[in-house]
């Protein structure tokens, strides 16, 4: 008994590993398809007759990138050992909190808000930036298993 329960331990991870990876390809295929989709969006707008609508234009911009930082992140994932970095998720949330200035930009209170997560995301990517990426700790904990 104990050694089914072992063996389930064991390959759990695994299993969940590659449900994961599935899954990250299907939301990559979704995700590449909206892309594409905004970009007709963009030349539909440019070759509308008499439409000079700007904010529209780019708030699309905007939603194209965040697209594509999803995207980028997804393949760093599988680049990087199955790994997210953080500051993927600082450039979205910076993205997409200028995006809603753009888009949402009648009440000041918001906007000086957005702008305040803004700040906030840039200081946490200046921190993250000025801190060693790998931690003695880590390291001697990576050496043990090893020898192990």
């Amino acid at each position: 008994m104990r050694r089914k329960f072992a063996y389930v331990l064991k390959m759990a991870p695994k299993f969940f590993q590659i449900v994961l990876n599935v899954s990250l390809l299907f939301l990559a295929a979704i995700l590449s398809f909206l892309l594409v989709q905004e970009l007709f969006a963009f030349f539909n707008i440019l070759w509308r007759a008499g439409v000079n609508d700007y904010k529209e234009f780019l708030a699309r911009i905007l939603i194209f990138f965040l697209y594509f930082e999803f995207i980028a992140m997804i393949v760093k994932y599988f680049k990087e050992n199955y790994h997210f970095p953080l500051r993927y998720f600082l450039y979205i949330g910076i993205t997409a909190m200028v995006r809603l200035i753009i888009v949402d930009y009648d009440q000041p209170i918001d906007t000086l808000i957005y702008s305040l997560v803004i700040l906030v995301l840039i200081i946490g990517y200046f921190i993250m930036n000025i801190t060693p990426r790998e931690r003695p700790e880590v390291n001697a904990l990576l050496n043990r298993e090893k020898e192990e």
